[in-house]
């Protein structure tokens, strides 16, 4: 079981992520089409997209388990059935604890929407991300909506740029995958960098699959591939109250997905995808110079890897030391003993990287003190646990 986290350290000048990925430029998914606008939820960047698909789409939601959630979230598990022909997205504004009036404010600006490309209310979606408690009039989302006439659509990169809140980088990633003779794209973006340990964790994601995929295949797809992506990464332990991942089918490009091979080779790339993804959150945490990886292995359960793995991962000592490029196992066994979980510390193994500082329980004999502070100076740090359980 793997976990990635990222480490604040107060000395970083730079305002971007060191970690921004190289991006391919113009990318557009087909049977879609996306509006970007200045809604004036932020004072000068774009701040609202509206996506129309060409045809009424298949599509599997997933959402933040907080107890708090937002409005948009509220108001999708009631009203969509699984067809989609447009997404709204604001950013600069969560809609969140706004109460009767957050819900009245979505179904205003969703009416609207309606009119304007001839739709059901339960055929469009809505997220929002941004400030919590701020109500806003929805004249500013319905403006918009009236100008998609006049407006050029943009690219997936434009797309992912209109989310951003605290991001430093727009996230977007694209896969191909051949099945029986048949090319099938797979394009997403998301947004986040704060209040990110999911169940999901603070993120808005959007992904969409050229082929025809019913409900059952898509929601297949998502549990198959989310627990060890999107909800297996931490920045600061806090989870958003609008986190949303999105899957959906927009084409009516048939392929044998009833052949077992077939499938997996669809679910390999999505997964693929969403990692790469979830990557790109966790490295643009606010305020990051170090990426931690945490693998835990042999333990009597993924569960209980999983939850040494974030006890480790989320411990303030443990991202201190990594910031500080100091090698402290003493700290990692420190937060493995507070899972609580039933262990032998007799027989733990502990590693940076493949420099092992820890075995059965004790200071390892054969530390390479030169290469072992080398590594620490890495961006990227691997820490291995070995429980000798399973």
């Amino acid at each position: 079981m793997s976990l990635i986290m990222k480490k604040v350290k107060k000395t970083i000048k730079a305002n971007v992520s060191p970690f921004k990925p190289k991006f391919i430029k113009n990318l557009i998914p087909s049977g879609l089409n996306f509006f970007s606008f200045h809604a004036g939820f932020k004072k000068k960047k774009n701040d609202l997209l509206i996506l129309i698909f060409e045809k009424l789409v298949n599509v599997q939601c997933v959402y933040s388990l907080t107890s708090t959630p937002s409005a948009p979230i509220i108001w999708d598990k009631k009203n969509n059935q699984g067809k989609c022909k447009a997404l709204i997205v604001n950013s600069g504004n969560a809609n969140a604890h706004t109460g009767i009036n957050g819900i009245k404010i979505i179904n205003k600006y969703v009416l609207e929407l309606t009119k304007r490309i001839k739709c059901k209310k339960n055929e469009i979606l809505v997220s929002s991300t941004g400030v919590i408690g701020e109500i806003f009039d929805p004249s500013i989302i319905i403006n918009s909506i009236n100008k998609i006439n006049k407006t050029k659509s943009v690219d997936l990169i434009e797309a992912a740029k209109t989310i951003m809140t605290t991001d430093t980088y727009p996230k977007t990633s694209i896969k191909n995958v051949k099945i029986q003779n048949t090319n099938i794209n797979i394009y997403g973006f998301a947004k986040g960098s704060g209040m990110i340990q999911p169940n999901m964790g603070t993120m808005l994601v959007y992904i969409f699959i050229e082929c025809l995929l019913n409900k059952n295949q898509l929601k297949k797809l998502i549990y198959q591939n989310i627990e060890n992506s999107f909800n297996s990464i931490s920045v600061d332990s806090d989870t958003s109250t609008s986190d949303t991942l999105m899957l959906f089918s927009t084409s009516n490009k048939k392929i044998n997905l009833k052949s077992n091979k077939n499938f997996k080779k669809l679910s390999k790339a999505v997964f693929e995808l969403m990692q790469n993804l979830a990557y790109q959150v966790i490295k643009d945490g606010e305020g990051i110079s170090k990426l931690i990886e945490v693998h835990v292995v042999k333990a009597k359960s993924i569960n209980q890897a999983k939850k040494i793995a974030f006890s480790v991962v989320n411990s303030p000592l443990v991202k201190s030391a990594i910031a500080g490029e100091d090698a402290n196992w003493g700290r990692v066994i420190m937060a493995i003993g507070k899972s609580y979980e039933k262990i032998n510390q007799n027989k733990i193994k502990v590693s940076f990287g493949k420099n092992t500082v820890c075995k059965n329980g004790q200071i390892s004999r054969k530390i390479n003190t030169k290469q072992l502070n080398r590594y620490m100076k890495q961006k990227i740090i691997k820490v291995n646990v070995d429980l000798g359980l399973g």
